[in-house]
């Protein structure tokens, strides 16, 4: 029998490794292999969740990725989330690697998101809102950058002023403004590009604060009792989505909407596999664009993947 040992994939040792536009090159490649297939396992109780995505995609693989999110981590010092992922080999089955979740989760989130923009936002989007200030609201200030180089303003607000203002401290990109944004709708109604990254069950971001051509990134919601946008929004948005298969169905900004009437299944324009095929996204620049980053796990296959060539061309160079 060979011999099989797994790689150890950690945030320290892979993430100077990755760049924000390789990472996004490497979902382009995976959404031209077959769709996936998926599964979700959600476990405990409001506050204390463990999440568990499964993935397996023909001629990459599978993938598991089990992560708990704890709300009340965010007093106590603990990260709300933590876990880890395995991947098997595509052609025998066996572990190929752990890969630490912090760095998947990292590198798929905020490169799902700027590949959406990037068929949905206006090309010369300057100024940019980021409603959150975690660790998803960090990448997402790099991601944006390296993907709209005009950029040239960042908005973060935050419930709690001093995380927001925390934050900014901590962000330093040569030719942008940060900004702390302490009025939620004047910095809305500011912004070309708003990308949301909060836990929150409710709405947070209103439709009529949404000015004509903006596009709405939509991160946060994960659950079915999870939303950040209202019925406005959704109503008079155009709807898009990374996957069908993995939001519809499966969380609340999309579902309540759809249950209660507001919007209706087919009011959702296409997904990443339709754009990358070649659906049209953006149509005109006055057009409201919404889009909802669900975080597949597909998507942390694909990122998974990335990360393991990427850790096994350094050790070859070495």
């Amino acid at each position: 029998m060979p011999e099989i040992t797994p790689l150890f994939v950690t945030q320290e040792n892979t993430d100077h490794l990755l760049s924000w536009g390789d990472a996004v090159d490497a979902l382009i490649a995976g959404h031209h292999l077959p769709r996936p297939e998926t599964q979700d396992l959600f476990l405990g109780h409001h506050g204390e969740t463990l999440l568990n995505r499964a993935a397996w995609i023909p001629g990459l693989g599978f993938g598991t990725k089990a992560v708990t999110v704890y709300d009340a981590n965010r007093s106590s010092g603990f990260p709300t989330v933590q876990g880890a992922m395995i991947v098997f080999d595509a052609t025998n089955g066996t572990v190929e690697a752990f890969v630490e979740s912090e760095l998947v989760t990292k590198w798929k989130t905020a490169a799902d998101s700027v590949l959406g923009s990037k068929f949905l936002a206006r090309p010369d989007s300057r100024t940019l809102l980021i409603v959150g200030s975690g660790s998803v609201a960090l990448s997402l200030v790099h991601a944006y950058k390296t993907t709209f180089p005009n950029l040239d303003r960042i908005f973060i607000w935050n419930r709690t002023q001093s995380r927001a203002e925390e934050l900014i401290d901590n962000i330093n990109i040569e030719g942008v403004d940060i900004q702390l944004a302490s009025n939620l709708p004047k910095a809305v109604m500011r912004s070309d590009i708003v990308a949301t990254a909060t836990m929150s069950r409710s709405p947070i971001l209103q439709g009529d604060w949404i000015k004509p051509g903006t596009h709405v990134d939509l991160i946060g919601a994960f659950k079915a009792d999870m939303r950040e946008a209202d019925d406005t929004l959704m109503s008079k948005g155009c709807l898009f989505v990374d996957s069908r298969k993995t939001t519809i169905d499966h969380i609340g900004e999309l579902m309540i909407p759809i249950e209660s009437g507001v919007i209706s299944n087919t009011d959702i324009r296409a997904d990443l596999y339709d754009l990358i095929g070649g659906h049209e996204g953006r149509t005109d620049n006055d057009q409201i664009t919404v889009y909802k980053n669900g975080g597949g796990a597909h998507l942390d296959l694909m990122i998974a993947k990335y990360a393991i060539s990427a850790n096994l061309r350094e050790a070859a160079a070495a």
